[in-house]
């Protein structure tokens, strides 16, 4: 049983992995940091661990669960129409000017659940737009940015709804601490370098063998992912284009690259529910044709994924691939997060929408045409969803045809 001090001490730990592994913040660098106000034990530990690292000026950007529901309760209808552009532009700044940036997510997942699905995507795609130039900045790696995670109470309510909230976020804090090697580690820091070189064996592999395809086959899937020209496999610590090595989620244990917008073929079945923007997405299908899904249903949450779907024309088209082995601790943890940085490590998936730069060769050097007529997709979204289990095979399809198994029962083939 963790006790009081434990907490405290694993809080400590995750700070400090948090700066010197997640941002690997550097000396005189900004720091841009938002997160719940329940949060601000974990914060205060950042912006000091931030400080003692030689960090230039940490701004702190708090929210709240109640002060967002009041918008949806009170606010009239124009103002879901809306979003604090300057707020962002100003984010946009910071980071042009070499400001990192640091999200620590812990609010209630399906805090929105209840509210009009028209005005949650409504406000989704106003964020998004005024957003746009700041998380180009992520999206293209032009910055070192790290996740990383708080145990709200709703959050640990909606996860472990037998138990009292005192012990429910016990569990949740423990969960959080063993998925980020920050509990039953002597030096969590050696441990992630570990980690990172395990997960840099996988891609030098995969680089090596250039794959024009991946065939997914398992329960309700049969979908051929065809992959980027010139795609580049990542996953752990990455170079952003400041010169920065950085861990951008933690926890982590994915292998990702980018499909080519135009060539997915198939059907596929998510094998884990989908929380997005409050509303839990359950029992996802979807058919894809010329890259483009042609048909998507779910049986729960069905009309936030098509309000989803029509953001705009790369919302129907994939921006990601990622291979995560059935083994994988928050895998075998049996728990479903309700939260996308922890639930996509825990199963192969794809994204719909923005893919993302990096993952090309030469990749930050590329224009946003060149990344384009290389079969890079472009979107205000970019959303995982999990399609991998223990059934789960893939084959990698050379350029001539050549197949190679990659995974076999949902863990990497060799």
């Amino acid at each position: 049983m963790t006790t009081e001090h434990d907490h405290e001490q694993n809080l400590d730990r995750l700070a400090e992995l948090a700066v010197k592994v997640g941002l690997n913040l550097q000396e005189g660098q900004d720091l841009v940091l938002s997160a719940p106000v329940e949060a601000l034990p974990l914060v205060r530990r950042i912006v000091d661990e931030a400080y003692r690292a030689g960090a230039g000026l940490v701004t702190p950007i708090l929210g709240d669960e109640a002060l967002t529901l009041a918008r949806y309760r009170n606010a009239r209808e124009s103002s879901f129409d809306r979003a604090p552009g300057w707020l962002f532009d100003g984010m946009a700044e910071a980071f042009a000017g070499g400001a990192a940036r640091m999200a620590i997510v812990g609010d209630d997942p399906m805090l929105l659940a209840d509210e009009d699905p028209a005005r949650v995507a409504r406000v989704g795609k106003a964020n998004a737009m005024a957003y746009k130039p700041a998380l180009e900045k992520i999206a293209n790696f032009d910055i070192n940015w790290s996740i990383v995670s708080y145990p709200g109470a709703a959050w640990a309510r909606r996860i472990f709804p037998d138990l009292d909230e005192d012990a429910a976020v016990a569990r949740l804090a423990e969960a959080i601490f063993a998925a980020s090697r920050v509990e039953g580690e002597d030096d969590p820091v050696a441990a992630w370098q570990a980690h990172n070189e395990r997960l840099r064996a996988r891609t030098r592999w995969l680089n090596e063998q250039a794959f024009d395809a991946l065939h997914f086959t398992g329960p309700g899937t049969d979908l051929v992912v065809g992959l980027a020209d010139g795609h580049e496999w990542q996953g752990g610590a990455s170079s952003a284009r400041n010169g920065v090595t950085c861990n951008p989620n933690i926890p982590t244990e994915e292998v990702f690259t980018t499909p080519h917008a135009l060539r997915t073929e198939g059907h596929v079945r998510a094998t884990k529910p989908l929380s997005h923007q409050g509303s839990l997405i359950e029992g996802i299908e979807m058919r894809f044709e010329g890259g483009r899904i042609t048909h998507a249903s779910a049986t729960k949450g069905e009309a936030v994924l098509q309000k989803l779907l029509d953001t705009d024309d790369g919302a129907r088209r994939l921006g990601e691939v990622a291979l995560v082995p059935h083994s994988s601790p928050i895998s075998q943890s049996g728990l479903l997060f309700y939260n996308t940085l922890y639930d996509e490590n825990a199963a192969c998936h794809i994204a719909l929408g923005q893919c993302y730069s990096k993952c090309f060769r030469d990749g930050g050097d590329l224009s946003a045409q060149e990344i384009e007529s290389r079969g890079g997709n472009a979107s205000l979204i970019h959303v995982d969803w999990m399609i991998g289990g223990a059934d789960t095979d893939i084959d990698g399809i050379a350029a001539d045809g050549t197949r190679v198994p990659v995974f076999r029962k949902g863990e990497w083939a060799s």
